[in-house]
């Protein structure tokens, strides 16, 4: 890969703000298993240029998925800006992207309910479509571009491990079909003896499944920055934005601040996600950050070579419990849990106690949620715990990502109201690689003067002032979408 000039630097200790209040940077970071993967990569502190420019186009806050695309979709469509920056607070794509479990699954029924009641059965079932497209365009791009990132095809396995669950789930699947939703592409498995055979999970009651895909998310933001980067994009890592303010010497423009100076620019774009109030402090009403935990397991013999898992997996658990399971089939066969693990609550009411946890991602191994991990491979795997304990298999370490819980569940996307020429996309509620393959060509659409509709996104993800309005006193930030 051709790069422009790096520099590596420590890590600043400006604060940001966080509903009206300061906060610090984290000193300390997790490494994902994604981030241990590519400490040579030149682009984890690359600096395009030593200096900051003094003017942009285009002002991009995030270098995960949903700022590095929004870069991307702007670079290459017709009348391109003539320069655009993104800022990074950290190493490039640490926040969220590179640190979920590596799972771009498009739900096709389960949400529907819940969606239902927040945004009504039309725009539920519209919500769902919308993921198997963002899904597809993920994959079709990944092939076109011929994108190394461990991309496999497959199927995925929704799994109720008791009669209580799979009752619930086909009456959602029912009610969701009957609506008109699009089910002949789930196959559904209601025997207790055949969804044990199928999944490989002992007690498993029913299953459903479809088409889904695992990948390794870093290395593709990877791939899509460089092509930006090639295209005279700047990227800054190791500069948090303190605040955004309006121009004292340019009308119509935007200072995005940093502890190495301002950059000024018309448009601006927040792909902040857990991180926007700090940039953003009214957003501390709508996006609320929580940490969640990933799980690096490596498989025993029975889990390995022509036995290895061949699926990605929801495991419908107790106490509302959901394991999200990334085997990693096409790659090097290392299991990773994400997902609400019924201990995540646990973990939950510990980053309650103290808010400046729910921005701090240098977490890893809390015991609660690797206990979960550590029952469920025992006890529904079969055969998993048979090989006497040896270095090397096992769990072997967890890692925290920040989520952005949404107030009413859906991502945030479009104008920022009263604040002409700022845009954003964020607000993920931890399901951000079933949205933002469409979510940020969408927002460029809109950045570019068209329409919403336009953009073929579902009118309820359109940040509005009513719907702010609508959940501004009675937010909800329930369990993340996985």
């Amino acid at each position: 890969m051709t790069m422009g000039s790096s520099q590596s630097t420590a890590p600043s200790t400006a604060g940001a703000v966080e509903g009206g209040k300061a906060f610090p940077i984290p000193k300390g970071m997790s490494l994902s298993y994604w981030l241990q993967g590519v400490r040579s990569s030149p682009l984890i502190d690359h600096r395009t240029t030593e200096d900051l420019p003094k003017t942009a186009d285009v002002v991009i806050i995030g270098s995960g998925m949903s700022g590095t695309l929004t870069a991307y979709e702007l670079l290459t469509r017709p009348n391109p800006p003539k320069s655009i920056v993104i800022f990074e607070a950290r190493e490039m794509c640490s926040g969220a992207t590179g640190r979920n479990a590596g799972h771009c699954k498009p739900d096709q029924y389960r949400g529907f309910a819940k969606y239902e009641k927040i945004v009504g059965a039309e725009q539920a079932k519209k919500l769902l479509e919308h993921e198997l497209e963002t899904w597809s365009r993920l994959v079709e791009f990944v092939r076109a571009e011929n994108v190394d990132c461990d991309l496999w095809v497959g199927d995925t396995l929704d799994v109720a491990m008791s009669q209580e669950l799979a009752i619930k789930a086909i009456e959602v699947f029912d009610a969701y079909k009957a609506y008109g939703g699009k089910v002949d592409h789930i196959t559904y498995i209601s025997d207790p003896a055949e969804a044990e055979k199928v999944s490989r999970l002992k007690g498993a009651q029913a299953l459903w499944s479809w088409k889904a895909s695992t990948l390794y998310p870093w290395k593709l933001v990877a791939h899509i920055m460089q092509i930006c980067l090639n295209k005279g994009l700047n990227l800054q890592t190791w500069a948090p934005v303190t605040s955004v303010t309006a121009s004292t010497k340019a009308a119509g423009h935007w200072d995005v601040n940093t502890a190495r100076g301002a950059v000024s620019a018309r448009t601006v774009v927040y792909a902040t996600n857990a991180y926007t109030s700090g940039v953003l402090p009214d957003f501390a009403k709508y996006i609320q950050p929580t940490a969640h935990m990933c799980n690096k397991v490596v498989p025993p013999r029975a889990f390995a070579g022509g036995k290895a898992l061949q699926n990605s997996y929801g495991v419908l658990a107790a106490r509302g419990g959901l394991y999200s399971i990334n085997p990693r089939c096409s790659a090097d066969g290392v299991v990773l849990f994400g997902g609400s693990n019924p201990n995540q609550g646990q973990l939950k009411a510990y980053l309650d106690a103290d808010p400046a946890r729910l921005f701090d991602d240098s977490l890893g191994n809390f015991q609660p949620v690797t206990d979960a991990v550590d029952e469920l491979t025992a006890s529904a795997f079969a055969g998993w715990g048979d090989d006497a304990p040896a270095p090397g298999v096992g769990p072997e370490y967890s890692w925290s990502g920040i989520i952005g819980l949404s107030a009413d569940s859906l991502p945030f996307i479009g104008k920022v109201p009263d604040r002409p020429g700022q845009w954003i996309s964020a607000g993920f509620h931890g399901h951000g690689m079933a949205h933002i393959f469409t979510c940020a060509p969408g927002l460029v659409t809109l950045m570019q003067g068209g329409t919403w509709a336009e953009t073929g996104l579902p009118e309820c993800l359109e940040l509005t002032a009513e719907r702010l309005m609508k959940i501004r006193d009675t937010p909800n930030f329930d369990k993340p979408v996985v």
